[in-house]
């Protein structure tokens, strides 16, 4: 809905995560022993036609990786997103990431072999490799965003648990738009379907 619709409609919940991701971003790159820390670094794929974001890239110092200007050594890519609940049930968070490391991948002509996930309601990081089943994943995720901008039609809702905390719920109405419509389901409902 926000980018087939251009429909956009904030609540208390994206209100903190945008606050996260503002403070994520503000702050300038940060060198520790062995790490640094780059924040709101633009990223993109040509290859999946993303373009993109990265909330932080930490460059691990390592015997293999990239050379990065004004430092001496390699450094090893490691994307850090941050998300303002908890972990979810599905792979999307992850699949976010992997976008994220094949972005990087093409840019800095590199294999990101990991990356984590920061959840602001544990306060902690969950580190997810990049397997070859999540890469795969995610390319086919990006194929059918790229099928469903094509057709410029938003798909169905489909209506579930977290719904309800979502800020277009009053605009998307799953409850309505989601459903079958048809005779079949109607009877199926009713206990009619002999």
């Amino acid at each position: 809905m926000i980018h087939l619709e251009q429909v956009w409609s904030e609540n208390y919940l994206t209100a903190q995560g945008r606050m996260l991701h503002e403070k994520t971003h503000d702050a300038e790159t940060e060198n520790r022993p062995g790490i640094r820390i780059v924040r709101g670094l633009r990223i993109q794929s040509l290859r999946l036609g993303l373009v993109g974001q990265a909330d932080v890239v930490e460059f691990h110092q390592s015997q293999s990786g990239i050379e990065l200007t004004e430092t001496k050594g390699l450094w090893q890519p490691y994307p850090v997103e941050y998300k303002r609940g908890k972990a979810k049930p599905d792979n999307c968070d992850r699949v976010q990431l992997c976008a994220q490391a094949i972005c990087l991948e093409e840019m800095l002509d590199c294999k990101v072999l990991q990356g984590a996930l920061f959840y602001g309601k544990p306060r902690r990081r969950e580190q997810v490799e990049m397997t070859e089943q999540l890469r795969t994943q995610t390319e086919q995720t990006a194929v059918q965003i790229h099928q469903l901008y094509d057709k410029r039609r938003t798909p169905k809702a489909k209506y579930g648990k977290k719904c309800k905390s979502c800020s277009l719920y009053d605009i998307c109405l799953p409850k309505v738009t989601g459903i079958a419509k048809d005779v079949q389901h109607y009877l199926e409902k009713a206990g009619m379907d002999e």
